[in-house]
């Protein structure tokens, strides 16, 4: 018996069971596609290709039988690298990490296992999630399927170019101060933030506790909601996931044919005033205020708010992020597991394994967050940035109690080349500032694109437009988002310049 690919057209729906293409068939199709661009790609850390084939051939032994397989049975999945898959090699993008195979699967990776997608490999990433490029992994840079000679951004780098090349249909990526959204937006993908907490941290190699999550990024916004309704969810295996019952986001995800010609009549949004002026790529402001105008022609009421706490909300999320990174990376000494350097005496082991096993932005990080948190200086930094973490949250609640969802860039610049960043740390650092008060005030998020920026040369390159939900209102974000993805109609005639065939 075979799987049945469904009649609708997103990338996962179309990759589902077939009368005429076995689980196997598939796997092995995207297979061969993600082997054949790979090589101008550096998506993937570690391609599973036996691992891959029988999942796909267990999947096709239980249809056989007559058994549910789950709502991504057969579905190529790419999972980032800091998420931990039992008996597959997990690194977190860092040479400290080298050769360490996890006994265990992530919650959200177990989750996607017992939903029957077939996990083809590990995507590639910044060192720890330390980065907006993922020029900083311990092994390779990533390129954009869109101009391989530009980043794809960071730290989930490799998902959203493994995503827009068509390597997997979908991958897992994590967000800590934008890493969903930013390479989603520079890649062209969609990418989907979650509420702290929605989706269980549990086999995820920490970076800063209190900002990361876990996410889905797709092709499409069904396809992401998809996804979503899989991992999301409670889970017992870790405290701060909310005890809030898993839900299907993919209801409500109405075709165009079916939306009428106001689908967001009543709806009110709001365009983040301190976003939108200087600093911010022409190409972006353009692609921004198409995005709106096609908005308002749809039925919303589109205004601009104020939110003064955006301007300091950088400097607050880069004190606690680090603060967090040190304490939690202090584990990787190598004593209990990683990399260990050889030496005669226990603190000169110390400080050789972590000069070899940390890249140079990870140690910077680290070094940043411990004199943060060293004696005279915590009331200065760690606290003051707390307070200003409050003041965020409630400066973004607020306005959400007047506003459906918010509007911004994901990104102030479209994808930029390779290595122009690397010398400068801050600059580099500035490119978050339109993402990381999301991860401070804790809220959902869903980036998708909007448009294109038109390069020298007449090259266009995708941007990305963020829409900001109130907490666990990730259903009516996506509900949302899919409105304007399914009339605005932005990547249907497009495609990277690097894409796999897999049909």
């Amino acid at each position: 018996m075979r799987l049945v690919i469904a009649s609708t057209s997103t990338p996962l729906q179309l990759a589902r069971a077939s009368r005429s293409r076995s689980a196997v068939e598939i796997t092995q199709t995207y297979l061969r596609g993600l082997k054949s661009v790979e090589g101008r790609l550096g998506s993937f850390l570690a391609v599973d290709e036996e691992g891959a084939l029988a999942q796909a051939a267990a999947i096709d032994a239980r249809i056989a039988a007559g058994e549910d397989v789950g709502p991504l049975a057969g579905v190529p999945i790419g999972i980032k690298d800091n998420l931990c898959t039992q008996g597959l090699a997990t690194t977190a993008g860092s040479k400290q990490l080298d050769g360490y195979v996890p006994p265990y699967d992530a919650t959200a990776v177990a989750r996607l296992r017992a939903a029957g997608a077939v996990l083809l490999g590990k995507t590639n990433m910044d060192e720890f999630g330390m980065g907006s490029s993922c020029e900083n992994s311990g092994f390779q840079p990533t390129h954009n399927p869109w101009d391989p000679e530009r980043v794809p951004g960071g730290s989930s780098g490799g998902s959203a170019s493994a995503v827009a090349a068509n390597q997997v249909v979908a991958a897992l990526g994590s967000d800590t101060g934008g890493s969903i959204r930013q390479p989603a937006s520079f890649c062209g993908v969609v990418g989907v933030k979650p509420t702290f907490g929605r989706v269980s941290r549990n086999g995820l190699v920490a970076y800063a506790s209190s900002l990361d999550c876990v996410g889905p990024m797709a092709q499409s916004v069904a396809d992401a909601a998809a996804l979503l309704s899989v991992i999301a969810g409670p889970d017992t295996a870790d405290s701060t996931c909310s005890q809030r019952a898993a839900e299907d986001f993919t209801t409500g995800l109405l075709p165009a044919e079916q939306l009428g010609s106001t689908p967001l009549a009543g709806r009110r949004l709001a365009v983040i005033r301190e976003t939108t002026g200087e600093g911010v790529d022409a190409g972006v402001s353009a692609a921004l205020s198409s995005a709106i105008q096609h908005l308002k022609s749809l039925g919303a009421e589109v205004e601009e708010v104020s939110l003064p706490s955006f301007a300091v909300g950088l400097p607050a999320y880069y004190v606690i992020a680090l603060s967090e990174a040190s304490s939690n990376l202090s584990r990787y000494d190598g004593v209990r597991y990683g990399h260990r350097a050889e030496a005669d005496e226990l603190w000169e082991m110390y400080g050789k394994t972590r000069h070899a096993g940390l890249g140079s932005e990870v140690a910077r990080r680290i070094l940043m967050g411990t004199y943060a948190l060293s004696a005279g200086y915590y009331d200065a930094y760690y606290k003051r940035a707390q307070q200003v973490r409050t003041l965020i949250q409630r400066e973004v609640g607020a306005a959400l109690q007047q506003y459906d969802a918010l509007l911004c860039p994901a990104a102030p610049t479209p994808a930029y080349k390779l290595g122009e960043k690397t010398s400068d740390p801050l600059a580099m650092y500035k490119g978050d500032l339109m993402t990381v008060n999301l991860n401070l005030a804790g809220l959902p998020a869903v980036c998708l694109p909007c448009g294109f920026a038109e390069q020298p040369g007449g090259a266009k390159l995708p941007v990305g437009v963020q829409m900001i939900g109130r907490a666990f209102g990730e259903a009516e974000l996506l509900q949302l988002a899919h409105v304007f993805e399914q009339t605005a109609g932005v990547m249907a005639e497009a495609r990277p310049v690097v894409h796999a065939a897999t049909q």
